[in-house]
């Protein structure tokens, strides 16, 4: 009964993931959860995943949905989030400002305060695609002075750069 008790328990920390929609947010999560591509669709509402990343970490993730009338409802779920993941489309120039938009308001939230912020490039594999650099200069990343961040580029079809962008945001969480 004792070693029931001294048994150590996992502790999650709780990251929102945020996005335009079809920037590849539910695939790229269920790519690092479960190894394969799943079909997807559009999300309604939230996908929530724990991933174990090694022995000691383990990321609650929640995939909220980036359809332009899902957003009002974003701030909802910000309460005890201890780092943010916003992805962009890399491949989809056209859609960098409205991106650049929502994620100066989700970091404007007061529930927000301190966050540590990483961004994901995905679909870094395609043809005519943002480099990091870009995509960094798009979004003013430079201006944000009041919280850690990083950018990493991904390709979730590939599961590119994946494994390392949350073990990232782990890091960004406890150094915090």
């Amino acid at each position: 009964m004792g070693s029931v008790f001294s048994k150590k328990f996992l502790k999650t920390q709780n990251v929102v993931l945020m996005g335009l929609d079809s920037a590849g947010k539910t695939t790229l999560l269920y790519k690092i959860h479960s190894g394969v591509i799943m079909k997807t669709s559009p999300t309604i509402g939230f996908n929530v995943v724990t991933l174990q990343l090694d022995k000691k970490v383990g990321l609650t993730v929640w995939d909220v949905g980036g359809h332009g009338s899902m957003r009002a409802n974003w701030k909802y779920y910000l309460e005890d989030s201890e780092a943010l993941i916003f992805v962009v489309d890399a491949g989809d120039p056209s859609r960098i400002v409205e991106a650049k938009h929502c994620l100066k308001n989700v970091l404007s939230d007061h529930k927000m305060a301190d966050v540590p912020l990483m961004i994901l490039a995905n679909k870094c594999d395609l043809p005519g695609a943002m480099s990091v650099n870009e995509v960094s200069q798009q979004l003013d990343l430079d201006s944000i002075k009041d919280r850690s961040w990083e950018i990493q580029e991904c390709s979730a079809l590939q599961g590119l750069g994946l494994q390392q962008a949350f073990l990232s945001v782990a890091r960004l969480i406890k150094t915090n």
